[in-house]
This record gives structure tokens, C-alpha cells and sequence, in this order.
């Protein structure tokens, strides 16, 4: 098992004092390889909260979370930032691209977390040709303000995936596209699950993307619920 959510759920304090507002209601998921899934749901469930949490960026109030069978419960700072960078891919909706960087450097920048990757022959080559297959290939030395908004997202993909992560976590990554361009990343994401062996999760408000992945999960009131039945 790739990644196992037992009886998770969030809760947070509001400003001032007052009752606990609950965000996530024990949940519960279970991601086997190398699989592709979305989760749906309006604004505001918690769907960003839930994501935070698998990928190691938040702690659930209760509950646990298992990467590759290892409880990320416990773990201090360090660890977690371990795990965060050998093991998982981010893209959000804002690609973060440092704009003084070129393409390449761009990508290359997780690598400086992975003592022996740092620049490697071996890495340069993985993304000059993960930049090729997205379509990057004449863009390596272009800075972000020189490509299109889909360009500079595809590029983000890449380097979520220059690290070899297991798992990719995709928080509304069309979010800031136009409707083409967000049909092209959404292909590209399934191609990439495929090609990587890189097991998927997307977080969408659209429906018509979320679609085209094999499972769909809908949050609702804090409570995931399968949407297709997978």
C-alpha cells in the first residue's frame, strides 16, 4: 500500500476562542501504486486541508496518515522534510517558479535537498528529456516571464517530478489556466501517471477533469465519499 489514511480528521480553533470547527471527519483512503485519482467538492470542505495533510505539510488533529507503510505521525520537522523530498511531487494552482531562474535551473532546484542527485549528469539528462515530453524542449534557458501560462505550469510539473517522487499532489493545478490549456495539463497529468509510474492525486473544482482519472473522490462536510464507485 502505497498510501493509507486511517480515521483522519482535522479541526481547527477559531480566532477568539470558541467551539472547534471540524474540517475533516475521519477520513479514510487508501492508494494502491501507481493509481490516479481526484477529489471534488466546493470551495471551502477542505479539500487544500486534506491534500496539506497527505503530503506532510499539516498534522491531522486525530488520526493517521501511512506513506509506503511508514506512520508520518511522530516524526519531527526534519524527518518530514525528508519525506516531503524524496517521496512527494507538489504543483499548485501559482507555479512558484523563481523568476530569475531559467527552466532548467528551475527544475533542477528540488534536487538541492537530495545529497548526490545535486546536478548530476544523470539528473540534468531526466529533466532536459521529462521538459522534452511536456513540450519544453526549445525552453530550457527561457526565464518564467517568458513562457505562457500553461508553459510555466508544465514546467512545474516537471520539476515536482525531478526527485522521483511516488506520489503527486496536485492542488487546482488549472486552476489559473484557460480551458485549453487546462485540458493539455490535465492529458499531460494522466500521460506522466502513466509514463513515471507515478501514482496521482488532484484536487479540482472541475468536473470534467476530474473525470478523466479513474477514481473520483467527493468531499463533502468534511466526509470522503468514493464518486465513481472505485
Amino acid at each position: 500500500m502505497l498510501l493509507e489514511l486511517s480515521r483522519v480528521s482535522k479541526t481547527y480553533a477559531p480566532p477568539g476562542g470558541g467551539p472547534a470547527v471540524p474540517v475533516l471527519k475521519d477520513v479514510e483512503l487508501q492508494l494502491d501504486g501507481a493509481e490516479a485519482s481526484a477529489i471534488v467538492g466546493p470551495s471551502g470542505c477542505g479539500k487544500s486541508t486534506l491534500l496539506n495533510i497527505i503530503g506532510a505539510l499539516d498534522q491531522p488533529t486525530d488520526g493517521d496518515v501511512k506513506l509506503e507503510g511508514r506512520s508520518l505521525r511522530g516524526l519531527d520537522e526534519k524527518e518530514l522534510a525528508t519525506v516531503r523530498n524524496r517521496s512527494i511531487g507538489f504543483i499548485f494552482q501559482l507555479h512558484h517558479l523563481l523568476p530569475q531562474l531559467s527552466v532548467l535551473e528551475n527544475v533542477l532546484l528540488p534536487t538541492l535537498t537530495c545529497p548526490g542527485q545535486l546536478q548530476t549528469s544523470e539528473t540534468v539528462a531526466r529533466a532536459e528529456r521529462l521538459l522534452d515530453a511536456v513540450g519544453l524542449k526549445d525552453r530550457l534557458t527561457h526565464r518564467p516571464g517568458q513562457l505562457s501560462g500553461g508553459e510555466r505550469q508544465r514546467a512545474a510539473v516537471v520539476r515536482a517530478l525531478i526527485n522521483r517522487p511516488k506520489l503527486l499532489l496536485a492542488d487546482e493545478p488549472t486552476g489559473s489556466l484557460d480551458q485549453a490549456s487546462a485540458v493539455r495539463l490535465g492529458e499531460l497529468l494522466l500521460e506522466l501517471n502513466r509514463q513515471e509510474g507515478v501514482a496521482i492525486i488532484l484536487v479540482t473544482h472541475s468536473l470534467e477533469l476530474a473525470r478523466r482519472l479513474p477514481r473520483v473522490f467527493e468531499l463533502h462536510e468534511g466526509v470522503l465519499r468514493s464518486a465513481n464507485g472505485k
